[in-house]
């Protein structure tokens, strides 16, 4: 059930109350409760096939809920960038045509907004030579020209390298500093975010746990492997998770204090990092 509010004074934009959401006749998630504010950075993280970017498109309204309900402000402004986006390569498309395929845009309106992730300088480049950051910023460039109340990242700094990924969580940053907009993040990460990040969330079919993120200065490991640039766009998230989940599927509790085996597929430390070359 979707619905929708007047304008909250909390702020709230939008809210996710036990929300479930099937897919091909299986429960992707259930359960999920989700608040979304405006200038706050929520981050999803959890296992491949989580229902991370399942809770989001519901958030948004892509996918209907199954179970529950989603609340959202009326008027609500939503922009979107994708994990990933289908382009067919091998036509002459550039910057600037990609900027407006979907909506018609000024080409001041169009500068300003690529300015503001730093590739104005792209405008008239082919599409199709990019590199992996370049193309990310472009995307962002498209999602806020139209001054959204609700910017959702999937996966955004996939298959971009460090420095990469540290440029654009400073540039995500900046937006939600010069706008005020709220951020709903996903992240093929299980322990390192988004450093501004107010909220992770680790979603697992359901949510496993949540809370803030600690800054990646307070590690010495980490400092030393990210540098000081790398230190305040990091945080780094603790688990906290009450149950684990079994290779067959079954969810089980475990003791308090217990390490439980979360089944997520990896585990980094302060060496194990993806860097996506």
């Amino acid at each position: 059930m979707a619905a929708s509010t007047a304008d909250d004074p909390s702020g709230i934009l939008v809210a996710a109350r036990d929300l479930g959401v099937r897919v091909g006749g299986f429960w992707r998630v259930r359960h999920v409760d989700l608040t979304l504010r405006r200038g706050e950075i929520v981050t999803l993280i959890g296992p491949n096939g989580g229902g991370k970017s399942t809770t989001a498109k519901a958030v948004i309204g892509v996918l209907a809920a199954d179970e529950g309900e989603v609340v959202r402000r009326p008027g609500l402004r939503i922009g979107y960038v994708p994990q990933s986006l289908r382009i067919d390569w091998s036509l002459p498309l550039s910057v600037r045509r990609l900027m407006t395929m979907t909506a018609r845009h000024s080409e001041a309106a169009i500068r300003a907004a690529l300015e503001e992730v730093g590739a104005d300088h792209l405008i008239a480049r082919p599409v199709a030579g990019l590199s992996g950051g370049e193309f990310q910023r472009v995307l962002l460039a498209r999602a806020m020209i139209a001054a959204p109340d609700l910017l959702v990242l999937d996966e955004p700094v996939q298959g971009v390298d460090y420095a990469g990924e540290i440029a654009l969580y400073e540039a995500i940053a900046g937006m939600r500093q010069r706008h005020g907009c709220a951020i709903l993040m996903i992240s093929h990460d299980l322990h390192i975010v988004m450093a501004q990040t107010d909220t992770v969330v680790c979603l697992d079919g359901h949510v496993c746990c949540s809370g803030a993120p600690r800054a990646v200065s307070e590690s010495p490991q980490y400092r030393s492997l990210f540098g000081e640039r790398g230190a305040r766009a990091f945080g780094l998230y603790t688990h906290h998770h009450d149950h684990a989940h079994l290779p067959d599927g079954r969810v089980v509790p475990v003791e308090p204090g217990a390490e439980p085996d979360h089944h997520h597929g990896h585990d980094h430390g302060p060496e194990g990092h993806c860097h996506h070359g």
